[in-house]
């Protein structure tokens, strides 16, 4: 395999990009081919000097760059072409709330303060890859690890939107005496910050986030975001960590559809996840149908914000992060349980929806039950 042809034809591709501003990832046909492209990038002495817009992505063997043209270097290296796609945030603000002291109704809606004096989440490690989180917040004192920024490397993963923060708070906040709880007070939140200010991002960001999380052996990834295209490169990397024994749980998406579920909670390998409200039925927004394989709390939900403060917030993205934070009280009580185990017990354990008339539909999120039926 020529690699030196590859990488003058990527050169030459910075240099005069396809028309359109959009970006690709290119995955080689083979592990091998892969490896010698890795071997001849680490040779350069500063390759981002070189090619400041290209990303090395090891774990699904390609790379991201601006937009190619389509006439491709050596038919040997059987490369594939996609999209790299944009993705956004399942979470919709709603309105800024004041302290929001103790136990928020979606916490105690799954009955996770009756599992505490048997689990608490205790050194289980979850990936968030979304917005970053805000260190300074006091209900997070404690609940965080260093994480990493994937927009800025070698700065902290600090949260400049919110949405981030948010799904912490509702994880692992655990500012028992001034502050909130949220539905496991002890595990660690690494904040994998993938998204810009405007809650977006683009496909090869997750999949170097979810690289990251493979790499450091976290028990879960949240993924609080979606998209209505199939990625194929976004699967591979899902599968990757599946592989690893990682639980991967994602937002179903906010357009009210019965039928259809976005992507990555569409792929089998993750948890799709569904939005409830107080009422026990499924939220008007929510996605529904077939593809979900439980709800959890998602409406009105109060966590923590930006600068300390808290906000009222509403979408999947809020019932995934019920969802993530059950399966870490799960997880720290029974640590050999796998990805597909973890499903099983989730979907014997559900409470049935209000309303919903087939027994065949997902239901709701009852930690009690969850712990029940482990222990079976």
């Amino acid at each position: 395999m020529d690699t030196t042809a590859l990488l003058r034809w990527l050169h030459s591709t910075m240099a005069h990009p396809a028309e359109g501003s959009g970006r690709h990832i290119l995955r080689f046909g083979s592990s091998r081919s892969y490896r010698a492209f890795a071997a001849a990038w680490s040779e350069l002495a500063q390759p981002q000097s070189y090619f400041p817009e290209v990303k090395p992505l090891p774990l699904i063997g390609g790379i991201a760059c601006p937009a190619v043209p389509l006439r491709m270097p050596d038919p040997d290296l059987q490369l594939t072409l996609e999209e790299d796609q944009q993705v956004s945030l399942h979470g919709t603000l709603q309105k800024s709330i004041g302290a929001d002291k103790g136990i928020p109704w979606g916490v105690q809606q799954i009955r996770a303060p009756y599992a505490w004096s048997r689990t608490t989440g205790h050194r289980i490690k979850i990936g968030v890859i979304d917005t970053g989180v805000d260190f300074g917040h006091p209900d997070l004192n404690g609940s965080l690890a260093r994480g990493i920024n994937l927009l800025s490397r070698g700065v902290a993963p600090h949260d400049d939107n919110g949405h981030g923060t948010h799904i912490a708070g509702t994880i692992a906040a655990a500012n028992q005496l001034k502050g909130m709880i949220g539905v496991a007070p002890r595990a660690i939140v690494h904040p994998v910050k993938a998204f810009d200010h405007n809650g977006s991002a683009y496909v090869s960001d997750i999949i170097l986030g979810i690289e990251w999380c493979v790499r450091n052996r976290l028990h879960i990834i949240n993924m609080s975001f979606g998209m209505k295209n199939r990625s194929k490169a976004l699967l591979g990397a899902v599968n990757q960590a599946y592989q690893a024994g990682i639980v991967i749980v994602a937002s179903s998406g906010n357009d009210g559809k019965r039928k259809s579920i976005d992507y990555p909670a569409r792929y089998a390998q993750t948890i799709s996840v569904g939005a409830t409200n107080k009422l026990r039925r499924i939220a008007p927004f929510s996605n529904r149908g077939a593809y979900i394989d439980i709800y959890a709390p998602g409406d009105k939900i109060h966590s923590a914000w930006l600068r300390g403060k808290y906000h009222e917030m509403s979408g999947t993205s809020m019932a995934t992060s019920h969802v993530s934070g059950a399966i870490a009280l799960l997880l720290a009580d029974r640590p050999g349980l796998t990805p597909a185990e973890i499903k099983a017990i989730l979907k014997r354990a559900m409470l049935p929806i209000r309303g919903q008339k087939s027994a065949r539909m997902a239901g709701e999120l009852d930690v009690v039950k969850m712990m029940q039926a482990a222990d079976r």
